[in-house]
Formats: C-alpha cells, structure tokens, sequence
C-alpha cells in the first residue's frame, strides 16, 4: 500500500518576538487523511506554529506547503480559501449576532446561494450539538459551548485540513469522549486533521502520529506508543507519573 499523499509540509520554520525564540528550525509533515497530534509544555510553540501556518505570523525563516502550493506567509483569508481552517485557544465568535449566522457566515464562503449555506450551517449545528442553541447570540454560550461553536466556524468553511488548538480544555471527560468521536467522525468523512492538545487521553488515543514541541524545538515525533515511552517526552513534558499511569 502507497503511503498517504503530504498534504501539508512544514520546513524550518524559525519566528522570535523580540528576545524570544518562540519557534526554532521547525519541521515536519501532515499525510492526507491522518490525525497529528501536537503537544508540548506551555510555551513551546504550539499555538504560534498554528499561526505561523495559518497567516496570522510571518515566520522569519521556513516554508509551509498546502496541497502542493507554497502558502508561506499568506494572509488568513487565503488559506482558509484553499482549504486549511484553524480553531483558537481563546474562542473568537462575533458576540452580538446568533450562533446560526456566525457558522453561516463561514458556510457562505463554498455555498454563495443563502438556502444552500443556511442548510449547511443546519447540520454542522447538529453535528457539534449546538442545533439548540442557533437562536441565541453567540457571546452568551458558555466557554465550553464556544469552543464548540470554534470547530462548527471552522467546519463550515470546509477545508481539507483542520487545526484544532486546544478545543478540549476544561471539558469533562463524557464531553472529552464526544469531541473524540466528533473529531474521529470528521476523519472518517475524508477531513485531516492536527490537535493541539493537553488531554493526553485524548491525544494519545486520537493521533495516528504525535510531534512534541519544547521550548520552540522538536524534540520527538512517532506514533503515540513511541512518544509515551521517550525519555525526553517525559523529562519535557509527561512526567514520570504518566509513564507509570
């Protein structure tokens, strides 16, 4: 059997702010239909790669391939209109209008006809379990409520690759079962997709392949039995406890 084509390439990467390396000579690649987890200490770079990737930072040095077109650099926009969408740590939603025409707005950027988007927008709604919620305005959710309506935004622009930051923060662990089978469904249905993650259950179980961040630096990729056991993993990162777990 082939390998997966590369649908993302990321190649020395490097970007400081001010006196701080925030990401250093960073690389590595994302195969069509897999799921990457990512993880790392706060403060290792995680989300500023997203960033990095996504637009909203121009690296200083490296590349970032997309499907075969080199995107370094590209404003947000753009790459989300190619096809690779992002979720944030902190949601983002436009607070005054519904939970339905926030998702719709991202829907209307592939279904131009406003019956077609607004079907759309109806079952990625169902999907995310917000169907019940469309009516109300989005800066009323509650936090948990809005990173779901994070990944409903981000769906609904229906991209190839999905980065998702932090998504699972402060869920409990029923909710953390069925944002795993939301996020195991989506791969199912053809969508890539790259976590960032502190929910070790949850990355361990969901990642075919895990890279570890560490003060801006890689320090580890393999597939998650490989990484749990890497001695530099559990120094940076895991902890003895976790090896014991």
């Amino acid at each position: 059997m082939s390998p997966a084509r590369v649908l993302l390439d990321v190649e020395g990467l490097s970007k400081h702010f001010g006196g701080v390396q925030a990401v250093l000579d960073l690389s590595f690649q994302v195969h069509e239909g897999e799921i990457l987890g990512v993880i790392g200490p706060n403060g290792s770079g995680k989300t500023t790669t997203f960033h990095l990737i996504t637009g909203f930072h121009r690296p200083d040095r490296g590349r970032v391939q997309f499907n075969g077109r080199d995107i370094t650099g590209q404003p947000p926009y753009e790459v989300c209109a190619l096809g690779l969408c992002r979720t944030f740590q902190v949601a983002k939603p436009f607070p005054e209008i519904t939970v339905h025409r926030n998702v719709l707005i991202g829907a209307l950027l592939r279904q131009p006809d406003p019956t077609m988007a607004r079907s759309r927008a109806d079952a990625i709604l169902r999907r995310v379990g917000l169907e019940e919620r469309s009516a109300m305005a989005a800066g009323s959710l509650t936090t948990i409520d809005q990173r779901r309506l994070e990944v409903a935004r981000a769906l609904a622009t229906e991209p190839k690759l999905l980065l998702l930051d932090e998504t699972m923060a402060g869920l409990n662990p029923t909710e953390v079962d069925e944002a795993m089978r939301l996020i195991l469904g989506l791969r199912e249905q053809g969508l890539t997709v790259v976590v960032v993650e502190h929910v070790m259950r949850a990355v361990m179980s969901l990642s075919d392949r895990i890279v570890v961040l560490n003060q801006g630096s890689k320090i580890a990729e393999g597939p998650p039995r490989e990484i749990a056991a890497d001695p530099r993993v559990i120094q940076a990162y895991l902890g003895k406890e976790y090896q014991r777990a």
